[in-house]
């Protein structure tokens, strides 16, 4: 089996990190957006997490020739049927922090009886040229917590607690948020799609 060069569409160095440990023992050679100069942006115009994540995938396969793996996510409220769902990093303005985010959210669902019962979805896509798109996805259900605990992770983290664990995800070791997560559970079944790809 050859060594085949993938392209993870994405300018964060930190998810680059999390997905070269988690393929590090297929035959890959990860890269990404700026080190093979690609700057443009892709506006995440669909109204779903899989149809943005293809779309993501698709482009950048379209515009590089590589193997391409992109992913869209994001947290879903039942009380505010479904928000902030694909505007989830977007929710509070372009500018807000992960705090504004937490403290709209809050605010957003005080007029709402309790439980606040929640998920947070992630679709991964694999896109490769002159090919079908496939798609893996991951959730991770729960319930949105009135006050923030914790001070790991990230986003919604804080707001939203696992009753599996008894922890909102900002108050778990990285390891466990990573085994337990919809990032990570996404990320394990594309995984095993692409060590089946590479196998065609």
């Amino acid at each position: 089996m050859k060594n085949r060069e993938l392209l993870v569409a994405t300018h964060n160095q930190g998810k680059l990190q999390e997905y070269r440990i988690l393929l590090r023992d297929l035959p890959l050679t990860l890269t990404y957006l700026a080190e093979i100069g690609v700057q443009e942006e892709v506006a995440e115009t669909e109204c779903t997490f899989a149809a943005n994540a293809v779309l993501k995938a698709r482009h950048y396969a379209g515009l590089t020739g590589l193997w391409t793996w992109a992913d869209d996510s994001g947290l879903e409220v039942d009380a505010l049927h479904g928000a902030p769902g694909v505007h989830s990093a977007r929710y509070a303005g372009p500018q807000a922090s992960d705090r504004d985010r937490n403290d709209k959210l809050l605010t957003e669902l005080q007029p709402h009886p309790r439980p606040w019962t929640a998920r947070f979805q992630c679709v991964v896509a694999i896109a490769r040229p002159q090919a079908s798109t496939e798609t893996c996805t991951g959730t991770l259900e729960g319930l949105i917590t009135g006050i923030p605990r914790g001070t790991r992770g990230f986003g919604y983290d804080p707001v939203f607690y696992v009753p599996e664990v008894g922890r909102t995800l900002a108050e778990l070791p990285t390891s466990v948020k990573n085994r337990i997560s919809h990032r990570g559970k996404a990320s394990g079944l594309a995984k095993l799609l692409l060590a089946s790809l590479l196998n065609e």
